[in-house]
């Protein structure tokens, strides 16, 4: 279970930074929604994922609420869970 959160964690951090930082400026500056709106639906689906799992493997991976709050705020935050996965998943 800790792999598939890896590479879900992995997937959601690289669909966030497109989506961040491709997709929203290419809105922005030149109208175009249409690269939020193929990014948009996968990277919704990849952070559910990534926070279900979480909850999920807390158990097995023996983390403590604090733990798995600051795992969980990674989410939201870029590059947040490339950090997870070199402090919390190796």
């Amino acid at each position: 279970m800790k792999n598939i959160f890896r590479i879900v964690s992995f997937l959601e951090g690289i669909s966030y930074l497109l989506l961040l930082f491709i997709a929203t400026p290419i809105k922005y500056l030149q109208g175009d929604a249409s690269y939020v709106k193929m990014l948009g639906m996968p990277h919704g689906i990849l952070f559910m994922l990534y926070i279900v799992l979480a909850i999920v493997i807390k158990k097995e991976m023996d983390w403590n609420n604090k733990s798995l709050s600051i795992i969980m705020l990674c989410s939201i935050i870029p590059f947040g869970t490339f950090y997870v996965d070199k402090k919390y998943l190796r």
